[in-house]
């Protein structure tokens, strides 16, 4: 268990750092019931997460990919493949960055200070489940609890630990604001304007290196 999740809590690194999906969880601490609609998103995002790498891991655990067996050529490809998908992704949102203090709302969020804790639950597991960069960092991780020798209890036990892991960032504002009171509003709103402002740059660096560790892992294994 020790050793899978030495290898999945750095890819969930690219989950925990999400600057839209943390910036979220801030515009939801400004609203009429901060903490219930900020605990409610946390909680879909988590699930979110969760139920997507559930279901992948469920899904490469039909193929033959524990340790004890040698390594399949498609698994081998399917890392190196991911890894570059990522690395492209990363170059793509460098070149594509706006320009400082441009940075468009993106749809999902507009509205959020009128949530509910409903629809705030809604829009965490949608973010948590949908995201093309959660799904892509899941694969890969799917193919490392597959790969593993442990029972399905235990995987589901690694999966719910990557998942409270990588929601950390989502975490975060509500923690700093339980613990600091009104205090904390100065400081949440320069993180909301920083992370925005710096989206595609914080993205796209995690994008790189993530993507390189993951082709990297393919390519010693060819």
């Amino acid at each position: 268990m020790n050793q899978s999740l030495g290898e999945l809590l750095p890819l969930g690194i690219a989950v925990l750092i999400s600057p839209l999906p943390i910036a979220a969880a801030i515009i939801l601490l400004f609203t009429p019931r901060p903490k219930p609609n900020a605990a409610a998103y946390w909680i879909g995002f988590v699930l979110g997460v969760a139920a997507v790498l559930a279901g992948l891991s469920l899904l490469a655990g039909t193929q033959d990919l524990s340790s004890g067996s040698s390594p399949t050529g498609w698994v081998t490809w399917l890392k190196i493949v991911l890894g570059l998908v990522l690395v492209g992704g990363g170059i793509r949102r460098l070149r594509n960055r706006p320009a400082p203090g441009v940075a468009e709302t993106p749809r999902w969020m507009q509205g959020i200070e009128s949530f509910s804790a409903g629809r705030a639950f809604v829009v965490g597991l949608a973010i948590g489940a949908l995201n093309p960069k959660n799904i892509v960092v899941g694969i890969a991780a799917a193919v490392i609890i597959a790969g593993s020798s442990l029972s399905t209890g235990t995987q589901m036990a690694v999966v719910g630990i990557y998942a409270l892991f990588a929601s950390l960032g989502v975490l975060t504002p509500l923690v700093v604001a339980a613990a600091m009171g009104q205090r904390s509003d100065e400081i949440l709103q320069r993180w909301r304007t920083w992370l925005f402002d710096n989206n595609a740059a914080v993205v796209a660096v995690v994008f790189l290196v993530i993507g390189a560790v993951v082709a990297g892992k393919g390519i010693a294994a060819l």
